[in-house]
């Protein structure tokens, strides 16, 4: 929801770090770099090490959102490596709440099936809705947005994502809870974006 408003900002904040860290450095060296610490942090999640692994959550989004200045200040980017961002971004989202499950026990796993559950639905409905919008020059470049493909608002972003994480991880005995809130919340996303995209998408395209 905040992702527009903040992504700017987040810009300005990395900006002199990706200056000092100079061109030789390639953003997906950093987008690696992001998936490991994330990967990090689903192993203590695992492990039950909730302060470590919050601490590891907000580096890989720190990393995450740090490699996209450096494709920017630099003139570095991609579109590999816009790719391999997301795809390594989802396998994060995908490890943590997994990791989570197992150390919970059987009290959190249906919460986690209904959250991953959306996470893929939601996914759906975002990525062909924006190859959509990219196909009819209604995309990032036509909104002036500084992501390789544009991303339509929700309830639920990156902004949203960072902070439900993070009350995963200080408040492990209302998982559960959290689990069910944010898979609703995604699923209203859907329903939104679905709603958005019939009054604005040519319904007498192709199909």
């Amino acid at each position: 929801m905040f992702d527009h408003y903040l992504r700017t900002l987040k810009d300005r904040l990395f900006a002199p770090l990706a200056r000092a860290i100079g061109p030789t450095v390639s953003p997906n060296a950093i987008t690696w770099a992001a998936f490991i610490v994330g990967i990090a942090s689903a192993v203590a999640a695992l492990m039950a090490h909730d302060l470590l692994g919050l601490a590891l959550w907000l580096l890989n989004r720190a990393l995450d959102g740090l490699d996209g200045t450096q494709a920017r200040v630099h003139a570095l980017g991609s579109r590999f490596g816009a790719y391999l961002d997301i795809v390594l971004d989802f396998v994060v989202y995908a490890a943590i709440p997994l990791a989570m499950a197992v150390a919970g026990g059987r009290e959190v796993a249906l919460a986690t099936v209904i959250l991953l559950a959306s996470f893929y639905v939601n996914a759906a409905s975002w990525m062909y809705l924006a190859a959509l919008l990219e196909q009819g020059r209604e995309g990032a470049a036509a909104r002036q947005e500084v992501t390789t493909v544009t991303m339509p608002p929700g309830l639920v972003a990156g902004t949203e994502t960072v902070i439900f994480y993070c009350l995963f991880f200080l408040l492990p005995r209302q998982r559960a809870w959290l689990f069910y809130a944010m898979a609703v919340l995604v699923f209203v996303n859907v329903g939104v974006r679905l709603f958005w995209a019939r009054r604005h998408l040519d319904v007498r395209g192709a199909r």
